[in-house]
């Protein structure tokens, strides 16, 4: 009898055409989210003229849907581990596109808000899922440069949104990019069909046909046999209580600390993808030339995100994360100053790079931080109390916009946040993190790790 160790078998394999299927659908279908999520920044001076309301009221309806995704990023990351990621990810795929288009709808801000909160359920939700499920199928050699990778299709949502949004909005009305984003809802069942289930999950459940297929997608080598049994480490193994698990063995004063890095790194987001068009247009910019800049933020993010990742495979991801806070803070602060419109753009695309990027290092790292069984919850758990700071941007920097302050100083109150970030990923400790002792985890299942080499032709 071989016992096959999952935790191990994913760790070592290479990349293969089954790992570039997972980052392909998992990178899909955070490019829809990013478009959902970008595409109120861009509409929001259309709809605030349309529906007659100023940038303080504004604010409260686009922090509507981050209520949302404050609840779906705690919610549906936590259930996962207990349903299934995949169908968690299909629910938040149909949430967002429907309720979505059905914003787009609307008449008063009333309507507005509570189609933006329920797409935000499915916004909020799809996020920790999808990082979960390409932590757990990346080799670990390149698992942060997938994971980095895969979010960037965020930015690319942002830039479809950007794209769309400035032809859509002057030809069709603002509602136009909302109808847009219930496209997806047709590709459930295709990705119903396409992306694996979690190991852990399975392994719970005791679907040992479908470990056999998985593992022999990860290693070709491996020839199932009817005796084989697969296994994982005790700390990866799903139970009944993911929560406690964010705070035993050392990890609580870690995880909070990613939860005041989320919150930081959340707040400086959707200052940015809120406002950045209405402060750009008051600072004197058309409104083509305000959404030419959400464009530059949106491809510096990608940037960003991809040398982020990058930078963490190689260097020590933790300080590599702390020095990208580091260049958010003096990006942001310079933004809030005259200066020739080239230089301008190279600002705003490091402060994509910076804020934006940063997030989906922060997602990478936390994935790698916490065991393979509660990666959704605690990545569900960090980006729920984070997006607490999203929720307030809007409504801080609308009120700042509305008191017709300085620019500089509107930026300031941005970049204040970078600084905070910063402080609280220099006191994770790293030594309690998942992916600092994979020896000592998997030493914990001798046989397991024997039957990984026998799987593998060892």
């Amino acid at each position: 009898m071989r016992q096959i160790d999952l935790h191990k078998l994913a760790d070592d394999a290479r990349f293969n055409r089954f790992h570039g299927l997972v980052l392909f659908w998992c990178a899909l279908i955070i490019v829809f989210d990013g478009y959902d999520l970008s595409v109120v920044g861009i509409a929001l001076p259309s709809i605030m003229k349309n529906m007659g309301v100023d940038a303080t009221h504004a604010g409260f309806m686009v922090s509507s849907a981050l209520f949302g995704m404050m609840f779906g990023a705690i919610f549906l990351g936590t259930i996962a581990d207990r349903i299934g990621r995949r169908w968690a990810i299909v629910i938040c795929v149909a949430l967002f596109s429907i309720f979505t288009a059905a914003a787009g709808l609307a008449k008063d801000p009333v309507t507005f808000g509570a189609m933006r909160f329920l797409a935000g359920l499915g916004i909020g939700g799809v996020m920790p899922n999808v990082v979960a499920h390409m932590t757990e199928y990346s080799p670990r050699k390149i698992r942060a440069t997938l994971v980095t990778l895969m979010f960037s299709g965020y930015a690319v949502g942002g830039i479809i949104a950007a794209i769309l949004g400035k032809s859509l909005i002057e030809a069709y009305g603002w509602q136009s990019v909302f109808f847009a984003a219930g496209l997806p809802v047709l590709l459930i069942p295709v990705i119903l069909k396409s992306l694996p289930e979690s190991m852990p999950f399975l392994l719970a459940k005791g679907r040992t046909e479908a470990l056999k297929t998985i593992a022999a997608k990860l290693d070709p080598s491996y020839k199932p046999l009817a005796s084989d049994r697969f296994a994982v480490p005790a700390e990866d193994k799903a139970d009944s209580a993911p929560i406690k698990h964010l705070f035993s063995e050392g990890r609580g004063f870690s995880t909070v600390m990613f939860w005041i890095a989320f919150f930081m790194c959340l707040f400086m987001v959707f200052a940015l993808s809120s406002w950045l068009t209405k402060l750009m247009a008051t600072a004197g910019y058309s409104l083509g030339s305000a959404l030419t800049f959400v464009l530059v933020l949106n491809v510096g993010a990608m940037a960003g995100a991809i040398i982020g990742g990058w930078l963490a495979d190689r260097f020590h991801i933790k300080y590599v994360l702390a020095a990208m806070y580091a260049l958010a803070a003096v990006s942001l602060t310079l933004l809030g100053y005259k200066m020739p419109t080239p230089v301008l753009f190279v600002l705003v695309g490091l402060a994509g790079a910076s804020t934006i990027g940063t997030q989906i290092v922060a997602n990478a790292y936390t994935g790698q931080f916490y065991p393979m069984a509660v990666r959704s919850t605690g990545l569900g758990w960090a980006l729920g109390v984070g997006r607490s700071g999203a929720i307030l941007a809007p409504i801080l920097i609308g009120t700042l916009v509305g008191m017709n302050l300085p620019l500089q100083q509107n930026f300031i109150a941005i970049a204040i946040p970078a600084v905070i970030g910063m402080v609280a990923v220099l006191f994770v400790n790293h030594d309690r993190s998942a992916s600092a002792h994979p020896a000592e985890a998997s030493a914990e299942r001798p046989q397991a790790a024997a039957g990984v080499s026998v799987a593998q032709g060892g």
